[in-house]
């Protein structure tokens, strides 16, 4: 991955076109799921919620064509991921990565809510109940 953005091969942005990352997200084919779980009811809701600050979008581009992202909401210094999309090779991982390396400073936890290979490839790792709930716990205090 580090070449791939060493090439410069992506552009990254932030917030700039929330609505379309969710709709990619929905709308993304997943190896052994059959639908999705985010309804159009739950969409215009995140929407929502990015309306009023709560949730992000971080887009993947090359070009003028948005080739990845996900969105999350952010709370603190958490930012628990939602869903993430990529129409072109590695574009999702290279967005993750590159919201990582700008936010190192920022967040304290990124929670993925579900482990998966792919994840685990960007360095998640599975935490206690007990100390996720205490970085929570801590983060709603500092608000």
């Amino acid at each position: 991955m580090r070449k791939i953005l060493n090439r410069n091969v992506f552009t990254f942005s932030e917030n700039k076109n929330f609505r379309e990352v969710i709709r990619n997200c929905q709308q993304a084919t997943r190896k052994g799921q059959s639908g999705t779980w985010l309804s159009d009811e739950l969409m215009e809701s995140f929407i929502r919620l990015h309306q009023y600050g709560l949730a992000k979008s971080i887009e993947v581009w090359q070009g003028e064509e948005l080739v990845g992202g996900f969105y999350g909401l952010q709370i603190g210094n958490v930012f628990c991921g939602e869903s993430m999309f990529a129409r072109v090779s590695n574009a999702s991982k290279a967005g993750f990565i590159n919201f990582v390396e700008s936010n190192k400073d920022n967040l304290e936890l990124i929670d993925c809510q579900s482990h998966t290979e792919h994840l685990e490839s960007l360095g998640a790792k599975m935490i206690p109940k007990k100390e996720f709930l205490k970085i929570l716990h801590e983060n709603n205090e500092r608000r």
